[in-house]
């Protein structure tokens, strides 16, 4: 760092700190927090609600084991009552994006919705993910999700609750197979491990195709498929109150596509 930088850096923090007290003087909130660290309302919805403190009689904030809601149902109750089920990350996905719980038929119909777009384009993994790796997944994973709205054959600027559910459901489908190719890129191109690319299965569950594409092998018992698809479950929605979603929730509000909606929030 040059000397006037540096200089100008540490006059700056002398002069431009806001006393803590105005946040409260001003009811200016700190990013989603309060200063007694709950978290800031940033919207009304049933459809994702996480309870990770409790306040005494005399409003104290006391840290609490948690509890996550997806449309009113309790996820740990719902993982229980689904032991019976190998895999309930598609369960959730449909329960989050309607608003109930799918019949069996509903479910198989939407499974095959699913396994039907887990292909990604023509030469896309070619031209997009192979030809340029990047040590940064995450980053990777914003331009993918970008490269897809060149790729959407029909109006990729549509915000029509149809269209969007549509892109939305692509979305889930691929995502998951763009992380596992350049994952592969990744360690190829910078940590100089032999590169493996499966072809999709599409007769896997999006937990078990993770595990298949990952693996060099492409093998994985039931028990890693299990516990993955139950990470997935308890990832899938955030109600919109920590930063990505809340992110979510800012740009989508401008009317923008909803590629770079969700790339922002990646």
């Amino acid at each position: 760092m040059s000397n006037i930088i540096k200089r100008s850096f540490e006059r700056m923090l002398e002069d431009e700190q806001i006393p803590n007290e105005l946040y409260n003087k001003y009811s200016v909130k700190k990013g989603l927090r309060n200063d007694d660290g709950t978290g800031v309302l940033v919207g009304l919805t049933r459809i994702s609600d996480v309870v990770g403190y409790e306040k005494d009689e005399e409003g104290h904030v006391k840290p609490c084991m948690g509890r996550l809601y997806y449309r009113g149902i309790e996820v740990s109750d719902y993982l229980a009552h689904s032991q019976d089920k190998r895999f309930c990350f598609e369960e959730t996905c449909f329960l989050i994006l309607f608003g109930h719980l799918p019949t069996k038929q509903e479910l198989e119909e939407f499974k095959a919705v699913i396994s039907h777009r887990y292909h990604l384009p023509d030469h896309y993994l070619e031209g997009s993910i192979l030809s340029f790796p990047s040590k940064n997944l995450m980053n990777k994973l914003q331009q993918e999700v970008l490269m897809l709205y060149r790729y959407d054959k029909y109006n990729p600027d549509s915000t029509d609750i149809v269209d969007t559910l549509e892109k939305g459901i692509n979305l889930i489908a691929k995502i998951p197979v763009i992380v596992c190719y350049t994952y592969a890129t990744k360690i190829h191109s910078y940590d100089h491990d032999s590169l493996v690319i499966h072809h999709i299965d599409p007769s896997l569950s999006i937990a078990e195709q993770i595990l298949h594409l990952l693996r060099k092998d492409g093998r994985f018992t039931p028990k890693e498929a299990e516990v993955l698809d139950t990470a997935l479950v308890l990832h899938a929605d955030h109600g919109g109150g920590n930063n990505s979603t809340f992110t979510n929730v800012v740009i989508s509000s401008t009317g923008t596509d909803l590629y770079s909606t969700i790339a922002g929030s990646i």
